[in-house]
Order: C-alpha cells, then structure tokens, then sequence
C-alpha cells in the first residue's frame, strides 16, 4: 500500500486493551511509514493505596470529542494513521487504560502527536474517574494535576 489515506480510528470501550494487537492492526500493509509510535497508559496502585480506577463517559460524547482532537493532530501533522483506544469501567491496577498510536512517516512527527493526544487525555477528554481505595471506600474525583495542565499548555497558539 504505498500512500493510503490516514486511518483515523477512535473507540471508547469496557474491553481489555490488547495492543499488540491493536499496533498490528494499524501498521498492517503500510510500507509508506516509517515510524509507529505508541503510549499505553496503565492503572498503577498509588504505592498499594488504591483498588481499581472507575472511569466513566457520555457515550458518544466522549467518542466525538476525541475524534475532534484526533482531526487535528491530523491536520497540524503529516501522519499516515492515528488510534486512540480508550477504557471506561473499572479498571485496576496493571490494566491498561488508554492507547495512543500514530503512524508517520518519520518518528518526530509520531512522537509530537502522540504526545499532543495524551496531553489532551490527561486534561481535557470527557471521562471522570473516581478512586477506590483499598482500604475500602473511594477518595472523590481525580482532577487533572498541575504538570499535565502545563504539558497541554504548550500545545496551544
């Protein structure tokens, strides 16, 4: 396949990321890239504090929204495909929460818009996530931190 439009694949769903799977699937065929980059982002413990991650979503909303910010990063780079799959329910920890891939021709590119997307997750997509505690109960609403509204900062003008 030597010069296919971007892919441009965005899902919100209940299932295991498999990305292995998912990286095959987007890179099959295409012998016009020369880069694949990938962020899987996992649920980590806090130090043995937390039970499991519950994210919730506006079905639809959430896929949209995402696709708008996708659209761009297409649009600011020249890149070959992007997914973004993104877990909502509860998750815990060692799970996988949410992939990002963008295929390119050349890595920079694959790395700034992968980077670009995750910022965008981190701060700005359509899901609340709650913390259950191990100890029992849940500790409120995650908001975004301080360093991942700075990171997203940059991306903006």
């Amino acid at each position: 396949m030597a010069s296919s439009p971007p892919a441009l694949l965005v899902r919100v769903e209940a299932a295991r990321i498999d990305a292995g799977a998912e990286l095959e699937n987007l890179a099959r065929g295409r012998t016009d890239v020369g880069a694949l980059v990938s962020f899987l982002g996992l649920c980590r413990d806090e130090g043995g504090a937390l039970a499991a991650l519950e994210i919730e979503h506006y079905p639809g909303m959430a896929e949209a929204e995402i696709g708008r910010v996708a659209a761009q990063a297409l649009e600011r780079w020249p890149l070959q495909g992007l997914l973004v799959v993104h877990r909502f329910g509860v998750i815990v920890p060692g799970e996988p929460i949410v992939l990002v891939a963008t295929l390119a021709r050349h890595r920079g590119e694959a790395f700034a818009a992968t980077e670009f997307l995750m910022d965008y997750l981190k701060t700005s997509a359509p899901f609340w996530k709650k913390q259950r505690l191990a100890a029992g109960g849940d500790a409120g609403w995650v908001e975004a931190k301080a360093q991942d509204e700075a990171a997203a900062a940059r991306w903006d003008g």
